[in-house]
């Protein structure tokens, strides 16, 4: 091609090609033949030239994943198999878009099993793991599968191979912090705004630091109900630690983890995560119950968080984890481990359950059903796997009720609020079960105002309960002695919002929490009914007792309140003994301690000769205390030959820069006095450390 110096082609050479293209188009001159050779061979592949849409051609598989196959289904003539098809097909769409469906049949009746297949394979999983186990009625209850899984089982070889046996993982002694020999408690300490994470030992003089880690979890702590383990929450599951070093013991993977609960015989955990998002493809079961030793999955669940399922735990676990129990609209379902399956392959029928509990000692659980129409509320015991009905109470113009099992099992208070005659709930009763005797006999016992707080003595038969409106709330004891119910005393204007009884019984604390005012904390001994001390705790937004009952710790919280966070450490007596100032302190807990091995014979024996064993204790205590303030002798005089030196070297540094600062001053020394060693004074200051008062009697 001929180009002019402007760019442009030059005429010249284009005319003879136009000339060609004008001949081809009359038909003067024959069209070029662009076809292959007979013998030529393409060397490009179809997938280069085809690769978009051979992604879409069709596999051999496509249709199968999105069929299952539903075994148990009610074998029906032609007269009932529109009724049937409509049944299956609203149970079976819950899951995804119904393609087609097959009933095959037999001599004009269904064989007993069916073929659905869906538009999508999730929708085939998810009515697979939804649906295998419903119970359609009495007699069926179905068992579907993947249509897939049938070629994968015909196909299984015939060599069998033995897994391999794995070896025992050595978590060492998990509970080796009972066996402190000063019976010193550990607890957890979450500060700095989240970022550091700390377990300290309750010592004497101050608490000793065992183990300190950044970043250690993602939000907050929990320990088990035993104290073995310690979990900790992170954006892809639960991690738990345990042992003298912590360890990391287990860890379950659970996106998005955000609530979990221990079952009360640490050999289950719950967990919950509200983050699954169904259009991106996550299983939407919310709720998995884990085994804590082998760290399995034993079975995951679905949450309606907009019903039943908005309050935590979602699942109640009994006490020795034998059951998992949990209420939906109209059904108590419970759950035998560890199969995790279904008692009696049905779950309960309650028309209006509102809440139910189990109780801490025996096989049976207590619920109640508000009132609807002209039918009472009822509360029931019932009695698990038998399902028989221990105890029904019916109650009439009712507003709400809480159900309190005592801590032992041996009674179960129900707190009933009722409407006045202007129908507003602003009385409250309590109806008293008492468990033990013979056909459960009800207590009830009268209050002309609402309750605001209950709680049940942990060790003995007493209870406390709040009643009134600020500022003259009353605090009223109770106790039950040979199945009758004893006013112990009431103590009125009090400033008190939360009830919390010592894990070993007697003493009790009142106090209101979350007040922006100076909270008060009132020390009550229920053996006379006296107020042992008071004091008071500003903004104070936690309160925890210590699993022996000695100590108890009073807690401002950087979540609750951004100013003065610090715990405050007070004696069962009402003493206050330590502040401890943290930036940013989050969260403290205790770390629990099981039940005692001791059988009651034998601490009844123990608390009888406690007096000689007192004096071991005491002398123990003396010379703890004495190594205590040797420690702290010994640490002020380090402080203060330290001290002594800096204030040496100082004065030396003086006395040698004297000549220089004269010749800086033209000789003339300008301080009022050119001190020397000497003369310079000593004051001594005293502060007072602690006050004891000592009453003498007259023959002292």
């Amino acid at each position: 091609m001929v180009t002019s110096m402007d760019g442009e082609q030059d005429w010249e050479d284009v005319k003879p090609r136009k000339k060609r293209q004008d001949d081809i188009i009359n038909g003067s001159e024959e069209e070029p033949d662009f076809s292959d050779p007979e013998d030529f061979e393409e060397d490009v592949s179809d997938s280069e030239f085809l690769a978009d849409v051979l992604e879409k051609k069709p596999k051999e598989a496509d249709g199968i994943d999105a069929v299952i196959v539903v075994d148990n289904v009610p074998v029906v003539g032609e007269e009932r198999l529109g009724k049937l098809k409509i049944v299956i097909t609203k149970i079976f769409s819950k899951f995804g878009k119904i393609h087609s469906d097959y009933y095959p049949e037999f001599e004009g009746k269904t064989k007993g099993y069916i073929f659905i297949e869906y538009e999508q394979d999730k929708s085939a999983k998810d009515a697979v793991k939804g649906a295998d186990g419903y119970k359609l009625d009495k007699s069926h209850a179905f068992r579907v599968n993947l249509f897939s899984d049938f070629e994968k089982y015909k196909n299984v070889t015939e060599n069998w191979t033995p897994p391999e046996k794995q070896p025992l993982k050595d978590v060492g002694n998990l509970y080796y912090f009972l066996e402190d020999e000063d019976c010193n408690n550990q607890f957890s300490v979450i500060y700095e705004g989240g970022v550091k994470t700390g377990i300290f030992l309750n010592t004497a003089a101050e608490p000793s630091l065992l183990e300190q880690r950044e970043r250690w979890t993602e939000t907050y702590t929990r320990w088990s109900p035993k104290g073995a383990y310690l979990a900790t929450f992170h954006a892809k599951g639960i991690a738990l630690w345990g042992g003298e070093k912590f360890r990391q013991i287990q860890r379950f993977t659970h996106p998005g983890v955000q609530l979990i609960d221990f079952s009360p015989c640490e050999r289950y955990l719950v967990t919950f995560s509200p983050m699954q998002d169904p259009s991106r493809g996550d299983d939407i079961q919310a709720i998995t119950v884990w085994e804590i030793f082998t760290g399995l999955k034993k079975r995951s669940f679905h949450a309606d968080m907009s019903g039943e399922d908005r309050q935590w735990p979602i699942f109640k676990t009994k006490y020795d984890g034998k059951y998992f129990a949990r209420k939906a609209k109209g059904v108590l379902s419970v759950y035998e481990t560890p199969s995790m399956g279904l008692v009696d392959k049905k779950s309960i029928a309650i028309d209006g359950i509102s809440e139910f509990f189990w109780s801490p000692a025996d096989n049976m659980l207590a619920f109640w059903i508000p009132e609807n129409n002209q039918i009472p509320a009822r509360v029931t015991i019932l009695a698990i796997p038998s399902k028989k009905e221990v105890r029904v109470k019916n109650l009439f113009n009712v507003s709400d009720i809480r159900l309190n099992w005592h801590k032992q099992g041996k009674f179960l208070c129900v707190k009933v609020d009722r409407y006045n005659k202007a129908k507003k709930a602003n009385i409250s009763n309590f109806e008293i079960f008492h468990i033990m005797e013979k056909q459960v006999p009800v207590d009830i016992v009268e209050l002309k105002e609402q309750v605001i707080a209950f709680a049940w003595e942990p060790t003995g038969n007493k209870f406390c309960c709040l009643h009134g409106e600020a500022p003259r709330i009353s605090a009223m004891f109770f106790e039950i002695k040979g199945g009758k119910i004893e006013h112990l005393g009431t103590m009125e204007k009090k400033q008190a919002t939360h009830i919390f009884w010592s894990p070993a019984g007697q003493f009790v604390l009142l106090v209101g929490l979350n007040s922006f005012s100076s909270s008060q904390l009132e020390f009550i001994d229920t053996a006379d009914m006296t107020v042992m001390n008071s004091g008071e705790h500003h903004m104070v937004s936690d309160v925890e007792w210590d699993p022996t009952g000695r100590y108890l710790v009073s807690i401002v919280s950087w979540w609750e309140h951004k100013i003065d966070n610090a715990y405050w450490v007070w004696s069962f007596q009402g003493r206050l003994m330590r502040k401890y100032p943290m930036e940013q302190l989050c969260q403290l807990l205790w770390r629990p301690k099981p039940k005692s091995i001791l059988s009651a014979d034998h601490i009844k024996k123990i608390r009888k000769n406690h007096k000689s064993f007192s004096k071991i204790f005491e002398a123990k205590d003396r010379l703890l205390q004495s190594r205590v303030s040797k420690e702290i002798i010994d640490k002020r005089r380090s402080l203060m030959e330290e001290f002594t030196n800096y204030r040496k070297h100082c004065n030396e540094v003086y006395q040698h820069t004297t000549p220089y600062r004269r010749e800086l001053r033209n000789g003339v020394m300008t301080d009022e006095v050119d001190y020397q060693a000497e003369d310079l004074d000593e004051v001594t200051v005293e502060i007072l450390i602690e006050e004891e008062e000592t009453i003498l009697n007259d023959k002292e």
